[in-house]
């Protein structure tokens, strides 16, 4: 294992797409949920419970060696829109492509080979990590700091907030992003035994709602 393998997987230059994605923040700016700093720390720290804590504990059984296909399935119930599903099935074949040149490994080309239109970004990341020699728990932090970096990074563009501000926003949220972390890998651990029903499976209605609005807007910044 290399945990500098952690600081690439993680690192928002890494590319897989994600900097055209806002996580939600865009339809929450435009219906005033999102308007400073102290309302972006809200909307983060309910992400980051949520979906977040979702995406992390797939993430992290896939790097545990769980069937990666039953955790795409696990990922499709837990995703009830449409738009989302096709943003992180999107993003899943961009993450795969990144991952096959940055760690190729047997397992990543089976998947792309069994979802070529893309698995759920989340199983994809969980795979690339476990390519990298990385361990549940890491994948769990790669995923859940990414639900919410995603956010805080569109808010700079969308707000003109200040960038000091919205990383000042992440640093306050580090605690949480322990906690959802270890709940994630955690669970992923369970999976073994109990199958997949023992992942997360929060709900965000709110996101999910605004997210499919969003993907109708004829004019937009961010794709998601």
């Amino acid at each position: 294992m290399s945990r500098a393998a952690l600081l690439v997987l993680a690192d928002g230059r890494f590319p897989a797409g994600g900097h055209a994605h806002s996580g939600g923040a865009e339809p929450a700016v435009t219906a005033g949920r999102i308007k400073d700093a102290a309302t972006l720390e809200t909307f983060c720290r309910g992400r980051l419970h949520t979906a977040g804590l979702v995406a992390a504990g797939l993430a992290a059984a896939a790097a545990d060696g769980h069937d990666p296909l039953l955790l795409d399935d696990a990922a499709d119930a837990r995703t009830p829109v449409p738009a989302l599903r096709q943003v992180a099935r999107r993003l899943g074949r961009q993450m795969m492509r990144a991952a096959r040149a940055t760690w190729p490994s047997q397992a990543l080309d089976a998947l792309a080979a069994a979802r070529p239109r893309g698995a759920h970004q989340p199983v994809v990341l969980g795979l690339a990590a476990r390519s990298a020699g990385l361990p549940p728990l890491d994948a769990a932090y790669a995923v859940a700091y990414e639900n919410i970096s995603g956010p805080a990074t569109a808010a700079v563009r969308l707000l003109s907030l200040d960038p000091f501000d919205a990383t000042a926003v992440l640093a306050r949220l580090t605690a949480e992003l322990d906690q959802v972390a270890q709940q994630a890998a955690d669970a992923a651990l369970r999976t073994a035994a109990e199958g997949t029903g023992a992942l997360p499976a929060a709900s965000a209605p709110l996101l999910d709602i605004t997210a499919q609005q969003h993907a109708a807007w004829p004019v937009r910044l961010f794709a998601s």
